[in-house]
């Protein structure tokens, strides 16, 4: 690959030439034809655009620095004309400082490029038979119609080679190279072609040029409005049936046009949609199971008996609950929490152990299906071996090539940015300051537990929660309630301000680390975001699940934390309810939050420039003027939609135990999010620089660890967070002798049996209530479920046989369930290929094809061509030794 670069790209490198030896772009007049993808010949076709300010006109800068800018600019077009690309500049219609440059690529320098960059393109059609589908019929019912989007042709492809043209499918030179390949080429140039030399270090690339303000803009043409077809009658108008057949709202319910949207824009932004619509698509099963999940804990809520005595005035109206908190909180009636026992009846069910098992084998299931799908387009998209042979080096990384090391393999010197010992260094830094920002969420997440333990004694005072009070807002605004909704919010807040600060720290870090191939670099930055990501929006949420109300001591003996905050206690039912709470909080506030960032923003941001420059001016817009004054595409992509599915899956698989409308809320939320992504990318933004990706990168390990880890969270999440197992411990052994006094397996006195009996004689002077004792009563109940000896017991305070039979079931139940679990998953992985035998077969078929056309045909000529050389050997012998005749 070096050796083919420094033929192609490197004469253009060396010194700078003089002024005189400038090579410059045509200028030509705008031709009113506002469609126009062509030259103003009308023969040329614009295959990029860059944009500049015209340096005299300009008055930001001081003199000297425009001149240099403008030399810089004049050189790297100079270049770039060197390299085979032909320019054209042309004023813009709306504002005389802009200058649109517009690049064309001549057949030579497509075909010598496509050859350096291993693109593939078509030898023959397929001629491999394909057999419908059994369910053909019924998706056919949800596809783009095929007259509208006609279905691409599929072919045989293999690496392109000059030597071998006639071998391949070259019915006309102006569509052979489509408009996505012509752009990515060119884009391939420019971001290699030199503009200065400074202390013998080359400058290239045209990303450093738009970060120094040289050239405001660099982007491939749409081929027409997203209203209206194209006037021209040769244009395809793909973004406008982009717009009306994909991102168009009517049609959400409809598949999406798969091939059409890579045609397009390429393969990195049609796996994003594909998989994205996989995904939908498969929540589709878990939503129904889940909503199913819902409706069974919303019909037997009224059958809940612990619930039921907790409302019951005869037994939850005489139980008195201790004080929360020191000094300031005061006893209370258990009714009080009789709203929230009811609501905890439809999450807290044997629905949601049936669907926490059904989510561990769905994801399961998911993500197998997934790697067939994936293989099936990586053939069918030309990327099996994308990453062997097509990918090239980062420019950035090229730059930076000084020190030389011998290749192991190739056993040659070659040029490398760091050495061993460098990339040591890089590599330490980089991992402390990931850990450095993750240790800052942790502190954060500290902060606000702190918050919590400090404002429930605000709110205690504020709610008086006496015995005989009869608010109707103490139903459903208690202290715990508060705390724990003002502290979701603030975490959300907290959780998108760290989002933002980190964004750009991690990307330093990347930057810094050098990594080689766009790849590389879109998998180092994912994952050091998603570590940051899964610590920020996740804490919280392990927190309340396995932490908060876990280690709170008893009322005679709290737990403090740093010595002053007494730890935080779960409601009687436990945390689940407060979790659910905290999910519905982060998953909706960020879902709206996002929208706003990703659609509204570019959306007002477009209607000001559009008023702006319709207040300017009424006159005829060209094609590339008007695309330029959409929104840029950031340099990541489509980085942060991938990082907010992610997310969301997270939140689907590891806690929804706690909350089986996870999935439904998901599956709407995606449902909208194609459609938005789609209007985004069709109206909002410009055309983004197609790209090849053979997958979804790191984002599949990652969604693999986090399958596994949902399991696990899952299983504490019901033994630990909610009420099931102490429930089912008291009904099959201690409603019943020896430990019961029931005849029978019952509910029945559950909430008597749970609540553990506490002497208020036994507070400490720091932790006594203020409030007066209403009542003779001389006892109390714990808040949580807890169980111990009461008071009086030789062994008062302490765990009684009840906890240990909790934590032996707690611990029995976790290692069934994930073993079960585990081994579904592991013969559901081995029962499904990754690849199917179809596409197996399609595969061996193209590189027999290939090896045929390309291979075969040379040995042919060889043959031939030696065939020849050896008669004419053979015949000069014979003349040599005949003896000659008499």
């Amino acid at each position: 690959l070096v050796l083919e670069l420094n033929q192609v790209i490197i004469p253009a490198y060396g010194t700078v030439p003089d002024q005189q030896n400038l090579h410059t772009p045509e200028w030509a007049d705008f031709d009113d034809k506002p469609d126009s993808l062509f030259f103003s010949d009308g023969q040329r076709r614009i295959d990029f655009v860059l944009v500049y300010e015209d340096e005299s006109k300009k008055m930001t800068h001081k003199r000297s620095d425009r001149k240099k800018q403008k030399r810089k600019r004049q050189v790297y077009e100079s270049n770039l004309i060197n390299n085979g690309l032909q320019l054209e500049a042309t004023r813009s219609v709306l504002d005389e400082k802009l200058i649109f440059v517009k690049v064309h690529a001549p057949w030579e320098v497509l075909c010598t490029y496509a050859e350096v960059m291993h693109i593939k393109l078509p030898l023959q059609p397929n001629d491999l038979k394909t057999r419908d589908s059994a369910f053909n019929w019924f998706s056919k019912l949800f596809r783009v119609d095929e007259n509208i989007i006609k279905p691409e042709q599929e072919f045989f492809t293999a690496p392109f080679q000059k030597e071998h043209l006639s071998n391949f499918y070259v019915q006309d030179k102006d569509t052979f190279f489509n408009p996505a390949t012509r752009s990515r080429i060119v884009h391939f140039i420019l971001s290699r072609v030199e503009y200065a030399t400074k202390n013998n270090v080359k400058k290239f690339g045209i990303n450093k040029l738009l970060d120094t303000g040289i050239y405001k803009a660099a982007f491939p043409l749409h081929d027409s409005s997203f209203r209206h077809p194209s006037t021209d009658p040769d244009c395809p108008s793909e973004r406008y049936l982009l717009y009306r057949e994909w991102a168009h709202p009517k049609n959400i319910f409809k598949l999406q046009p798969l091939d059409f949207i890579r045609k397009y824009y390429g393969e990195k932004i049609g796996i994003y949609f594909a998989w994205l619509g996989f995904y939908t698509n498969m929540l589709i099963v878990a939503a129904v199971v889940g909503v199913g999940c819902f409706l069974y804990g919303c019909l037997t809520k009224d059958n809940c008996t612990w619930s039921q005595e907790v409302c019951d005035p005869n037994i939850g109206g005489n139980i008195i609950m201790c004080p929360q908190c020191d000094k300031a909180c005061t006893y209370w009636n258990l009714t009080i929490t009789c709203e929230s026992s009811k609501k905890l009846c439809i999450f807290d069910s044997f629905g949601t152990l049936v669907f926490a098992v059904f989510m561990g084998i769905w994801v399961t299931l998911f993500l197998e299906f997934w790697k067939r799908r994936q293989a099936e387009l990586e053939y069918e998209w030309d990327t099996v071996e994308y990453l062997e042979q097509e990918e090239q080096v980062r420019p950035e990384y090229e730059a930076r090539c000084t020190h030389v090391v011998m290749n192991e393999i190739t056993q040659q010197e070659e040029l490398v940015p760091y050495t061993a010992c460098g990339k040591c260094i890089r590599m330490t830094f980089c991992t402390s300051a990931v850990f450095f920002w993750i240790l800052l969420i942790i502190a954060s997440v500290i902060g606000i537990i702190v918050y919590r333990l400090s404002v429930f004694l605000v709110f205690s005072a504020m709610l008086s929660q006496h015995i005989s009070g009869t608010e109707a807002i103490r139903k459903y605004l208690t202290p715990q309630t508060a705390t724990s909704v003002t502290a979701s919010l603030i975490s959300f807040i907290v959780i998108m301000v760290l989002n933002v600060v980190y964004e750009k720290v991690a990307i330093l870090i990347t930057d810094f680390e050098l990594p080689r191939t766009q790849t590389d670099y879109e998998n180092s930055l994912t994952t050091k975001m998603f570590l940051f990501q899964f610590v920020n929006y996740y804490s919280s949420c392990f927190y309340i699940a396995f932490f908060k109300g876990k280690f709170v001591g008893h009322p005679g003996n709290p737990v403090y934390w740093l010595g002053k905050y007494r730890n935080e206690e779960c409601d009687p039912g436990g945390c689940l309810l407060e979790l659910t709470t905290q999910l519905a909080v982060i998953v909706g506030g960020k879902a709206i939050w996002n929208n706003i960032q990703e659609v509204l923003l570019p959306w007002v941001k477009n209607l000001i420039g559009r008023y702006c420059a319709a207040a300017r001016s009424e006159k005829v817009v060209p094609r590339w003027e008007q695309d330029y004054h959409l929104q840029p595409i950031g340099k990541l992509g489509l980085f942060y939609e991938y990082l907010e599915m992610v997310i969301q899956f997270g939140f689907v698989t590891l806690f929804v135990a706690s909350f089986p409308l996870a999935p439904l809320l998901a599956l709407i939320n995606n449902m909208l999010e194609i459609r938005l992504d789609a209007w985004k990318l069709t109206t909002q933004f410009r055309r983004m620089v197609p790209q090849k990706a053979q997958d979804i990168g790191a984002w599949q390990p990652i969604m693999q660890g986090i399958a596994i880890l949902a399991v696990v969270t899952n299983a504490m999440i019901i033994a630990f967070t909610s009420d099931m197992i102490p429930r089912l411990v008291y009904y099959w052994s201690f409603s019943v002798p020896p430990y019961g006094s029931h005849s029978s397996h019952t509910m029945k006195g559950y909430i008597n049996s749970t609540l553990s009996v506490f002497n208020i004689s036994d507070f400490k002077n720091a932790s006594k209530p203020f409030s007066p004792w209403f009542g003779t009563q001389t006892t109390c109940r714990q808040v949580y479920r807890d169980f111990r000896y009461p008071p009086g017991h030789q062994h008062q305070y302490e765990h009684n046989i009840y906890y240990w039979h909790v934590i032996a079931a707690k611990l029995a139940f976790i290692i069934v369930m994930e073993h079960v679990i585990y081994f579904v998953k592991f013969i559901i992985s081995y029962v499904i290929p990754d690849v199917s035998q179809k596409t197996k077969s399609k595969v061996k078929r193209e590189k027999y094809v290939t090896q045929k056309l390309l291979h075969e045909n040379d040995l042919k000529v060889v043959k031939k061509t030696m065939g020849k050389i050896a008669d004419k050997i053979i015949k000069g012998v014979d003349s040599t030794f005949r003896p000659k005749a008499e």
